[in-house]
């Protein structure tokens, strides 16, 4: 049986296919091993030289994923397909150090730890040629992480490590999958403390390809910490849906007092534009923010906000029931204003979320 099998999620990685497998097949003599590529329907010739690369070697297997994205999602698919007891995460870029692997595979064998953790923030290990800024955030995201995390880990920011197939099983349903930090996802979903090896290591300068952090990618770590930090007990979009409707109060009221005092319109009409001009505000910044992985655009962008409106405008009524509702059975004005903006929230939260933003 394959004894350790080491997943590489991919997306336009063309010039790092075989040099990645090369450099892991040098640093991985007498051992029985396996890669995997995961790639995300790549566009560059990736998916093309994959298939070669397969059909060459014995121990080269892909998984070509169609209209699905995420590099959590693409590890853990990765993980499902084989049967290995020791599993492995590194980058398709070259920039993790493939040399380590072998080490990381005694610590695990050795039956002391669940988990061995290529990391930059121990002794011997390293940042590369980060610049000043990059590094400052990355300290800043490995801080807040720690905050849920509930035990030592130097850095769980990191995309490099080796877990054993016991350890994933026991955490493996509980995983959120958002974000590109599968680690964090793993520690922090694993029932008790982790036995973790640090190994050091220095991250590479990129020889080929193109970053793939992006604002989407830091956006899907907050969301992922937001799940985490609240147990899933509330999902994240709700929060932000949540935020951006709070948001949207301050914009109402402020195109309420500007079209009385300075347009002397009529309030009804007055409060008619405000209305308007707050849902719109809204489902544009939710479009850009709470539902960045499915943003709108075009013709779907149009659809999109007409749906909102309707679903809004029904929100709004409910709201008003509620609250009517729980005042007349003698609770305080506050208690049944909450009442009913909680109802009109979650009723706009999930009827645009399937209607307006569905995939």
């Amino acid at each position: 049986m394959t004894e350790l099998s080491i997943i590489v999620p991919t997306f336009n990685e063309v010039e790092n296919i075989r040099p990645l497998y090369d450099a892991v097949s040098k640093s991985l003599i007498g051992v029985d091993w396996e890669i995997i590529y995961v790639d995300d329907d790549s566009t560059d010739g990736t998916v093309e030289e994959l298939i070669k690369l397969c059909e060459e070697k014995p121990n080269v297997r892909r998984i070509h994923r169609i209209s699905r994205r995420g590099l959590s999602s693409a590890c853990v698919e990765g993980f499902m397909s084989t049967t290995s007891p020791y599993l492995a995460v590194i980058d398709g870029d070259m920039q993790h150090d493939e040399t380590k692997l072998s080490e990381m595979l005694t610590a695990l064998k050795s039956g002391k730890y669940d988990l061995a953790l290529g990391s930059r923030y121990v002794a011997n290990g390293g940042f590369g040629n980060w610049s000043d800024g990059r590094i400052k955030a990355s300290k800043l995201a490995t801080r807040l992480s720690k905050i849920i995390t509930h035990q030592s880990i130097s850095d769980p920011m990191s995309g490099f490590f080796m877990i054993s197939r016991i350890a994933l099983n026991k955490c493996v349903r509980k995983l959120s999958l958002q974000g590109y930090k599968l680690l964090l996802d793993i520690v922090t979903s694993y029932p008790g403390n982790m036995r973790i090896k640090d190994v050091a290591y220095e991250f590479r300068i990129r020889q080929h390809g193109d970053s793939k952090l992006d604002s989407m990618i830091m956006m899907e770590f907050a969301m992922m910490l937001i799940e985490k930090f609240t147990h899933g007990f509330i999902p994240a979009r709700f929060i932000l849906f949540s935020a951006v409707g709070a948001s949207g109060v301050i914009v109402h009221f402020s195109v309420l007092y500007s079209l009385l005092n300075f347009a002397a319109v009529g309030f009804t009409y007055a409060q008619a534009g405000a209305t308007f001009v707050a849902m719109t505000s809204n489902f544009f910044i939710n479009n850009w923010l709470t539902y960045f992985d499915k943003r709108l655009r075009g013709g779907k962008l149009v659809k999109g906000l007409l749906i909102f409106y309707a679903v809004c405008s029904l929100g709004s009524i409910a709201n008003i029931g509620v609250a009517s509702f729980v005042f007349e059975q003698n609770y305080t004005w506050y208690v049944s204003g909450f009442a009913g903006a909680l109802i009109g929230t979650v009723w706009n939260y999930a009827a645009t979320s399937l209607m307006a933003w569905r995939k």
